[in-house]
C-alpha cells in the first residue's frame, strides 16, 4: 500500500528526470496525502507532460461518488480484469514522481512510521493510472491512483505491498498507450536496486494541512484502501 509519500526534489531535478515540456514551479512536500493534488507525468502527442491531479481515482462510469470508495491504490495483479481500471490501463497510464514513501510498523500498541527511499536518496517513478471524472452537472476533475505490487526485501519488513516502480529506461514503454496492456503490465515488479527504510518522527507522516476534497463535492466516503 502507499498512503503517504514525499517529493522534496527541486522542480529542475524532477524535470531533468521526466523530460516533460512544461516548466512547473512547486514547493518541496514532505508528506503528500490522499485527496491532495499530486504531480503526474503523462504522454500525449509523443511527448511527456506534467499534470496535477487529485489523488483518489474515480472511474468515469461512477454515477454517485458518495457511494464509491476513494481509490488511492490499485493492485497490479488485477488491473486488467477490474472494471474500474480496464479503460485506464489501456489509455491513461502515468508516472508519479517521488523520493520517498511511508509505511508503519506496529510494536504492540505503538506504530512507528518508516521512510522508504532509494539508498542514494534519488528520485523514482511510481506507476499510476488516471481518469477524468465528469459529474452530472458537467464539472470535470482528473483523478489518479498509484499502482502497488509485491514488495522488495526492504519494504517486505513493513508491508506486503509497495508502489510499483518504473525504471527511467522504461518510462516511454509504460506511458505509450499504443503499447498493449499485457506488455505494460510486465513492468510492474518489485523495485530493484538498493533501498532503505528509516524510522522517522511519528509526526512526519501526518497531513501537512487538512485534506481537501476538490470537486466533485459529492465524494463523501474516503477509504484508504484498494479496490479488490
Amino acid at each position: 500500500m502507499c498512503g503517504r509519500f514525499a517529493l522534496q526534489a527541486s522542480p529542475e531535478q524532477v524535470k531533468a528526470l521526466f523530460a516533460y515540456l512544461e516548466h512547473p514551479n512547486f514547493p518541496p512536500r514532505l508528506n503528500i496525502a490522499p485527496t491532495e493534488p499530486i504531480a503526474l507525468v503523462v504522454r500525449e502527442g509523443g511527448a511527456h507532460h506534467f499534470r496535477l491531479m487529485r489523488w483518489g481515482f474515480l472511474p468515469a462510469w461512477v454515477k454517485d461518488p458518495a457511494d464509491f470508495p476513494l481509490i488511492i491504490n490499485a493492485r497490479a495483479e488485477t488491473l486488467a480484469e477490474k472494471p474500474a481500471y480496464r479503460t485506464a490501463i489501456r489509455h491513461r497510464r502515468a508516472l508519479v514522481p517521488a523520493d520517498a514513501f511511508y509505511e508503519w510498523k506496529r510494536d504492540g500498541k505503538t506504530k512507528t512510521p518508516y521512510r522508504i527511499a532509494k539508498d542514494d536518496g534519488g528520485l523514482f517513478a511510481m506507476a499510476a493510472l488516471w481518469e477524468t471524472y465528469a459529474d452530472k452537472n458537467g464539472s470535470e476533475i482528473d483523478t489518479a491512483a498509484i499502482i502497488t505490487c509485491a514488495p522488495n526485501a526492504v519494504a517486505r519488513e513493513l508491508h506486503d505491498r509497495m508502489p510499483a516502480i518504473i525504471e527511467p529506461a522504461q518510462f516511454d514503454l509504460w506511458l505509450d498507450h499504443s503499447v498493449a496492456p499485457d506488455e505494460a503490465l510486465r513492468l510492474l515488479k518489485p523495485a530493484a536496486g538498493a533501498w532503505r527504510a528509516d524510522p522517522v518522527d511519528p509526526r512526519t507522516p501526518q497531513p501537512e494541512r487538512p485534506a481537501k476534497k476538490p470537486a466533485p463535492k459529492a465524494v463523501a466516503k474516503p477509504a484508504q484502501g484498494e479496490l479488490f
